[in-house]
């Protein structure tokens, strides 16, 4: 008797539910179109809100250098700290008063005078990157690029004041030959050596010809003075590497007392001493040193002897 009233109870629940979920799966059936415009209306707000996303983080500028330190208060604290910092950092002692005063750089409403002088100081005393000084003085690339390019003008014009020989510097005869019998007293009033070298260059590609000379690729003939304590007091970099060193020679500047030794390839003429030039003239100091024996070594005859001492001599420059 409960077996069946159970299964007549389950028959009466399943006959009684069958009708709502006919009724329901006709609704949905009813309605499929409907469903899917709003499911495409939510996914067509949905790529709008994120297009729009994209496009204000586009257009929007973020700063991306956003230290809270400065690069006027990172100056200010190197300028006000230790001595030896300051010269650690930028290798220089302050000089900003200088080059403000005589030679025209004018701090701006964000930069000061001590900031531009400390980002050229800091690119060339560690050899840093654009990005790296970037972090230090929390300006953009642009801005270091600038200052540099400005303080760099401010310098080239310092050194021409600074960087010249005294004005008595070449009155007396150089310790260099005065103390070595074999020059003195004949090259006495020698103050110097001369000679060019041929340094690669990046130029115009319509250019590069005329910069193409010996070496098979684009170069700059410098022609360099150098005295006997080994210190550069003259340089000629402004030539394409075709120039010839004569060429350049023309251009130099001369003293009349006094008198530079030059190798083969300059004229021999009134300021500038060449050595003998001949077929069976030797010159250069490695031409001395072949031979078997010490007397086919040895320089023959007054020019050749002339030529020794006057290669050894110029070899200061080599």
């Amino acid at each position: 008797m409960r077996k069946l009233l159970s299964e007549d109870g389950y028959e009466a629940r399943t006959r009684a539910a069958k009708p709502r979920t006919m009724l329901l799966s006709r609704e949905l059936e009813a309605r499929p179109s409907q469903c899917w415009v709003e499911e495409d209306r939510e996914f067509e707000m949905l790529c709008g809100l994120a297009l729009k996303g994209i496009i204000l983080a586009r257009n929007l500028r973020t700063p991306c250098q956003i230290s809270d330190c400065t690069g006027h208060m990172f100056i200010t604290e190197v300028l006000n700290g230790h001595p030896r910092r300051c010269y650690e950092m930028f290798r220089q002692r302050t000089l900003c008063i200088d080059i403000a005063t005589n030679y025209g750089l004018q701090q701006t409403q964000n930069v000061s005078i001590e900031e531009y002088v400390g980002i050229f100081l800091m690119s060339l005393a560690h050899g840093c990157s654009n990005r790296f000084v970037q972090d230090f003085f929390n300006h953009s690339w642009e801005m270091i690029h600038r200052h540099f390019h400005t303080v760099l003008e401010v310098v080239l014009k310092l050194s021409v004041d600074i960087i010249k020989p005294d004005a008595n510097y070449n009155d007396d005869v150089p310790e260099y030959i005065l103390n070595k019998p074999r020059y003195y007293p004949m090259f006495k009033d020698c103050i110097g050596a001369i000679d060019g070298t041929h340094v690669r260059a990046s130029v115009p590609q319509k250019d590069e010809v005329k910069y193409i000379g010996r070496k098979g690729y684009a170069t700059q003939n410098i022609m360099v003075v150098c005295d006997f304590n080994m210190c550069f007091t003259f340089v000629w970099a402004d030539w394409e590497g075709t120039a010839h060193d004569t060429r350049i020679f023309n251009e130099a500047l001369q003293r009349p007392d006094k008198y530079y030794v030059v190798d083969v390839g300059y004229p021999n003429t009134r300021g500038y001493l060449a050595p003998y030039k001949g077929t069976n003239i030797r010159y250069h100091l490695l031409d001395f040193r072949h031979g078997h024996t010490a007397a086919i070594r040895e320089p023959r005859g007054p020019k050749e002897k002339f030529n020794y001492l006057h290669s050894s001599l110029r070899n200061i420059i080599e």
